[in-house]
Formats: C-alpha cells, structure tokens, sequence
C-alpha cells in the first residue's frame, strides 16, 4: 500500500481529487488494483469489457466485476464487444481487434463522464513482456523502453510491482479474482514469452526484474537525447506548408544514418519502416516516384520528398453560372464585369484575370488539369500541352496535381493563379470585361 502511493505521489500520476476510470478484467491485476484504490480512499469507477470469446467465462467474468463494484459502492460501466467480427472486417488479429475496442470505448466514457484518467493493471512483468514482443516484431529505441507509466490520459499505478508481488499481496489481503484459463495456453505471443522465455532468463540472471528496469532506465535517458537530435534537425531539414511537408534530399541524405532520421520525420503520416529502402533507391533517380501509406503518400520530387495526404479518386467539377458575385470552393474567386477598358491595367498580377466576357459560355467549370489538356498561353498564339507547361514551370508532382482550371466549355480560360489563355485575352474590340480575383 505504501508504495503504491509513494509511486502515484512521486511520478505526479494523478491528483488526490482526480476522478479515474479503473479498467477491470477480474484478474488477479486488476482486483488488486481495485483494492488499492478503494483502500487509498481515491474516486474511481469501474469499466469492464466482454469480448465474448470465452463463452460463458467471459459473462462469468462480467458478472464477478459487477460485484465487485457492488462491494466497493462505485459506478459500474461494462460493454459487450463481437471482437471476432470486428478482426475479420477490420483484417486484424484478436488482440488488436479487442485494444482498439476497449480503447475507444474507455475514451468515450472519459469523454460523457469526465473521469481525468484511464487506469490499468500493468506491472514490471508485463513491461519486461512488451519489451520482448517489441523486439521479436521489430522495433525503434521508443519500443525498446518497456511501458511508460503515464502517456496522455492512460495511467498504470502497478508498474512498480512484479507479479509475484501481486500474487502475495492478494494472497494476504484476501483478494478474490477469476483466473482466465487462458493465461496458460501458448497460443499467444505473449503467454509463450511469459511460460517459456521468462522462467529460462531468470534462470540465467535471478535479477532479471532489476536488470531490465535499469535497462529501461537507460533506453529512457538515449531516447531522450535522440528525439532532441530529430528534432533539431527536423528545424533544419523539414518544411511544413498548409497542405504539404518537404524533406529537403540533399540535407537529408548529409545525415549519418540518414535513413532513421527519414524513417522518424515520416512515421507520424502512417509510413512502416519497410519502406524507407524504397524511398532511399529512388532519392537521387528520376523524379516522380510515389509511396503510400494508408492516409499519405510521399512524391519524389527534384530536391525533396514532398509529403500529402491521400485524396479521394473521384473526379471534382464545380460550376459557375453567370452573374454569380463570387464562390467560395473550390477556391475564392469574386467576380466583376467592367465596360470600359480605357483606364484598366491589364498588365495585373498572377491572382487576377483580365477576360473578354463575350467569349464566354455559362456555366464555366473548374476542375483538376486532365492528360492530354492544352492551353495557349497568354501572349502566345500557338498551342502547348499543359502537361509540358507544367514541366517548364517545374511544377512539382502534388503542385499539378492541386492545380484549378477554369474552363468553358472544353476550353481552358485560366490556370487559376498563374496564368490565362490568349484566346480570351481583352482586345481592342473588346466591349465587356469579367475582371475574376483569386
């Protein structure tokens, strides 16, 4: 009891008046856990998950936590999960079906009840556990540190405590818990480490518990200068725009390593480690290469890695009819007819467009540039690709690709900001104006 008040008190995990929502399985950690609470004299509710794939155990489970909070006079929350359909529709395993579930049902009762934190039962062995999973699956220095105790709104009380310690701990105070019969079975990775992997180490080194909390002490103290060097560079080598974020390739590849520096400024937009040889075979070869991860897409452009987020298939048109004073998607465009050209400037900036109204056709269009579109660029009177335009402009892959046309009919009028069509240019004769702001 007393270190586990002295471990809440002395890594700040919450405050004596917080309101904690305790994550309870019925297991000998999480009993324990309720006990410790309720005897420290904390607020706190009960949340419990059935994920239904123990048949009657599971209900069993649900009713013994039930009780539980009966006994200690505190809310009750449970849910009832279809873990099994939600792994097949999600295409993932059960324990990941069953963390995303309990997770996003945990954050929506924080959320409706304004509980401060989410408890759970993990302690040092489990740390010492995730520590081998991490590595077996393949990990960063960030993976390697065990479980931290408090991330954001997730609280773990018990990571001071080894299992046996738990196990006596109940034996003495009378705790009661359900054993899950499935804590035996090695079908999972992480039973197999426990039953299998553990027992043979600390035949090795009876200290192990003490050895990998000093190692995750240090892991801790290196991870700790290694994100301020990403960071520092970052400042130097990344640039963030509105709707894109550039890696500069030169600066980059300078690096020492340079491929985890890359794997670390990229990993927030949902890329996995095995792509980081692609990008790097593609860095110095011909532009326009493409990688995806499931919400971005980085584009190899001459002297950066261009990052964006992923846009739906589906072409865009948007219509403006005549006499329409502005619209404000797919861009801000206002509109003005002017009747004398006398006094007007037509030599005007990239974000405005001088055109002979007479040679318009209602409703003009804006849509995304297509192969095989072509233009006459003002001041010429012959044809060009856009496509080769684009290329002289050296426009980037995503800057084409977030280009607005306005069009009428099948012609283009304008590349919105850059440049305009000669066709519609204003002339001599012209005798009405549609002057359009971007």
């Amino acid at each position: 009891m007393e270190q586990f008040n002295n471990y809440i008190l002395q890594n700040s995990l919450f405050n004596a008046d917080d309101k904690i929502l305790l994550t309870v399985s019925g297991g000998i950690d999480s009993s324990v856990m309720t006990y410790l609470f309720h005897q420290s004299g904390f607020k706190f509710a009960i949340a419990h998950c059935n994920f239904q794939l123990r048949g009657v155990d599971s209900d069993l489970d649900e009713a013994f936590v039930k009780t539980m909070a009966e006994k200690y006079k505190v809310r009750f929350f449970s849910e009832r999960f279809d873990t099994k359909e939600y792994a097949a529709q999600n295409k993932i395993s059960i324990q990941m079906a069953a963390r995303d579930l309990r997770y996003n049902w945990f954050e929506k009762l924080l959320e409706k009840y304004g509980f401060n934190y989410i408890a759970t039962a993990h302690h040092r062995d489990d740390e010492i556990e995730t520590f081998f999973i991490n590595v077996l699956r393949g990990t960063g220095i960030s993976g390697l540190q065990g479980i931290s105790n408090k991330k954001g709104n997730i609280i773990r009380p018990l990571l001071f405590a080894t299992r046996p310690e738990i196990e006596e701990f109940a034996l003495r105070n009378s705790i009661e818990y359900r054993e899950d019969i499935t804590n035996s079975s090695t079908k999972y990775i992480r039973n197999s480490i426990r039953h299998q992997v553990i027992p043979v180490l600390k035949k090795i080194n009876p200290s192990l518990n003490e050895t990998m909390s000093d190692i995750f002490r240090n892991l801790k103290s290196v991870d700790t200068i290694f994100l301020h060097t990403i960071e520092e560079q970052k400042k130097r080598i990344v640039l963030k725009k509105t709707d894109e974020t550039l890696i500069e390739i030169k600066e980059l590849a300078a690096l020492p390593s340079y491929e985890t520096f890359l794997y670390e400024f990229i990993k927030e937009y949902g890329f996995n480690p095995s792509i980081i040889s692609d990008i790097k075979n593609s860095m110095f070869n011909e532009s326009g290469r493409q990688f995806f991860s499931n919400t971005h897409r980085i584009i190899k452009d001459r002297d950066f890695l261009v990052i964006t987020e992923k846009k739906p298939d589906e072409k865009e048109l948007y219509e403006i009819h005549e006499h329409v004073p502005n619209i404000n998607k797919p861009v801000y465009l206002s509109f003005e007819i002017l009747k004398n050209a006398d006094d007007i400037n037509l030599r005007v900036s990239q974000n405005i467009a001088m055109i002979d109204y007479e040679k318009l056709t209602f409703p003009l269009t804006i849509r995304h540039w297509m192969e095989g579109d072509i233009f006459y660029p003002f001041g010429l009177n012959f044809k060009k690709k856009l496509s080769y335009y684009f290329i002289d402009r050296k426009f980037s892959l995503n800057t084409k690709e977030n280009a607005w046309l306005l069009c009428t009919g099948n012609k283009i009028v304008w590349i919105i900001g850059e440049r305009t069509d000669n066709r519609f240019r204003v002339t001599e004769i012209t005798r009405k104006i549609l002057k359009i702001t971007c």
